[in-house]
């Protein structure tokens, strides 16, 4: 990190880098923002603090009315305890009477006032942290690799995210309203207990205790089952998600009931899990009330004994019992409310684990924006390896001049594919360097590098948003005669002005309501749009009839004038018109050239070629001396 970096970094407080937009931050304050994150990822409770302490005044509010409220709640049993007392007394003058009445009538008032304060506020604050949870947990996981998400399901993700939401304002809830007022009230029942007489009170904090500390240890001894019933509730999640975004191929295999039996699977595993964490809670709250209630008796016959030998007064036996009522209700509350919390904590937990993976592909702390100037682009001795598999490129070189239109042919796994992924940073390249206007790509930001390049990729990815959004996508900011014209270009007005909507409908998930090659023809206007000046064909055209694809070929080649352009097509003639074909094979370049020369000499392009052309349509003309086999 430079001293710039590090003395941008001093000038924002923890709060302001926290508070702070994404894209107004340098590179290496983002990155710090991001580890911080990360590190939360084995400390659930602490994840739950940093957003609680986002919103200090509000629960500084909910705590002292959660405060007053149980505090007027036990002044009240002194204050019935003063009133019977009154009574007992027999007093002709009704006034003491209507005074302890008023001030009983005063401090059930105040309680109740209390409790609304609080659930008010609460409402504000607790919806506020859902809301910056979710919004910093959606941030940073589009902030991971392409590879994060080719391993995991994108339903399980999405299902995480809104555990971890739910699981915060229940742990939230329960802990201002479950957790916090029995704490409270049983200090203060104790304190009160003391003063009538403290050799009770000393046995009711000791009982309380060591039932509290006995249930909470048992609690602890079954956060496995929590843990486990959060992971299969995630997994349904995803399961579910996964099965009906692949609808149509289920059925074109005839697998619904097949997929109908697995889900159900699923589910009950899911549900065996939950009843195992349910029941285990059920054990404790049974032992809690079996224990609550033996004591209450004891509690109760202890003072009945006192008040034989004179040793307290009426209202002292109604203070006590109501206040040993208070101490042991508010044990088993508390302990049944932090049995609820451990559960809600473990899928927390498991949730942030997940989704606070380190980030394996961030920006570098010193990385600048990528500076167009024409498109050039080198592989300098790349070498790259997928996960767990050997490598698909070794000292691969290729130099790719401005305005060039190259296309990739190989057979399938030659490494076609990865060159565009690599271009694209999707993935870290093992070693070499990878170039783009003498601008090492590893030391640029991503987004500025992916802001230098369209993509028309052979599996077109569509939002479910309008078709209007879906060209704009490509650049946000253009105004409507723009995207109307991009649509043009590409051939889509036509499709898109037969919709009931025209470019106001919406698309279906992933462009379901669209043809393979309305999508594609979409995906098109979305590249024109953009704009930039390199340009990522991969199959653009495998989804399209002669008849359009012919249509889209013309709006290509306008598209392609002055742009760099890599291309991978198995349909080798819509490549015939490019400056270059590099031929792979096993992750090397074996030959490079234009399409006449390739074609004119023996070769795997001549053979591709004559497969899907016969030998026929090839030419007998010799070889240039320039041209030569790599």
């Amino acid at each position: 990190m430079t001293t710039s970096d590090a003395q941008h970094i001093t000038r924002l407080t923890p709060e302001q880098l926290e508070k702070e937009s994404p894209e107004k931050l340098s590179v290496a304050d983002r990155n710090l923002r991001n580890e911080r994150l990360s590190s939360y990822s084995q400390r659930p409770l602490a994840f739950l603090f940093r957003y609680i302490r986002r919103r200090p005044v509000a629960h500084s509010i909910l705590l002292s009315s959660v405060l007053v409220a149980v505090l007027c709640a036990l002044m009240s049993q002194y204050a019935i305890k003063h009133l019977v007392d009154v009574l007992s007394a027999g007093h002709r003058n009704t006034g003491p009477v209507w005074v302890a009445f008023l001030i009983l009538v005063s401090l059930i008032a105040a309680d109740n006032l209390s409790w609304r304060v609080g659930g008010w506020i609460g409402a504000r604050a607790f919806v506020g942290v859902t809301g910056d949870l979710r919004r910093d947990l959606f941030q940073y996981l589009s902030g991971h690799a392409p590879s994060y998400f080719l391993e995991k399901q994108p339903g399980m993700l999405a299902s995480r995210i809104t555990a971890t939401s739910n699981a915060v304002y229940i742990t939230e809830n329960t802990m201002a309203w479950n957790v916090l007022p029995p704490t409270i009230a049983v200090i203060g029942a104790i304190v009160m207990v003391t003063l009538v007489n403290p050799i009770m009170a000393s046995g009711l904090l000791g009982v309380s205790a060591i039932l509290a500390v006995i249930l909470f240890n048992l609690a602890g001894r079954g956060s496995h089952k929590h843990h486990t019933f959060a992971t299969r509730a995630a997994a349904v999640d995803g399961e579910l998600v996964d099965v009906i975004s692949n609808m149509g191929l289920v059925r074109a295999f005839g697998a619904t009931f097949r997929e109908q039996r697995r889900f159900s699977e699923s589910v009950s595993a899911e549900m065996d899990a939950r009843r195992r964490s349910l029941l285990y809670l059920e054990k404790l709250r049974l032992l809690h009330a079996v224990v609550t209630a033996a004591l209450s008796a004891a509690l109760l016959g202890w003072a009945l004994l006192l008040w034989t030998q004179s040793k307290v007064s009426s209202g002292d036996i109604v203070l006590i019992s109501s206040l040993g009522f208070t101490i042991l209700h508010g044990t088993r509350d508390l302990a049944v409310a932090l049995v609820d919390v451990t559960q809600h904590i473990a899928r927390l937990a498991e949730a942030v684990e997940t989704l606070l993976e380190p980030h394996s592909m961030p920006d570098h702390s010193q990385a600048t924006e990528l500076t167009s100037r024409g498109g050039k682009i080198e592989f300098d001795a790349v070498a790259f390896a997928y996960p767990k598999r050997k490598r698909i490129l070794e000292n691969f070189n290729l130099m790719i001049e401005p305005g060039q239109r190259v296309g990739l042919i190989g057979k399938s796994g030659a490494g076609k594919s990865t060159v565009l992924a690599l271009l694209q940073r999707f993935y870290e390249a093992h070693g070499g360097r990878i170039l783009i206007d003498d601008q090492d790509i590893a030391l640029v930001t991503q987004d500025s590098l992916r802001h230098a390049i369209a993509v028309v990729p052979q599996d077109i990815s569509l939002f479910h948003r309008t078709v209007y959004e879906n060209i704009a996508y490509g650049r946000p900011d253009a105004t409507r005669e723009e995207v109307v014209a991009a649509a043009r270009e590409a051939r889509c007005a036509e499709f898109i002005d037969a919709m009931p909507e025209g470019y106001d409908t919406i698309v279906g998930d992933r462009g379901v309501k669209l043809s393979g090659g309305q999508r594609q023809r979409i995906a098109i206007a979305r590249a024109v749009l953009k704009n930039a000046p390199i340009l990522l064909l991969d199959e653009a055209t495998s989804a399209l009839d002669s008849q359009s694809e012919e249509a889209i070929q013309q709006a290509l080649d306008r598209l392609m004038r002055g742009r760099t352009v890599v291309a991978i097509a198995h349909r080798l003639s819509t490549l015939q018109n490019f400056d270059r074909l590099i031929v792979m094979s096993n992750g090397h370049v074996i030959d490079d050239g234009s399409p006449d020369v390739l074609r004119a000499r023996p070769g795997l392009y001549r053979d591709l070629l004559s497969k899907q052309h016969g030998k026929g349509a090839l030419p007998l003309t010799k070889v240039p001396a320039a041209e030569h086999v790599v």
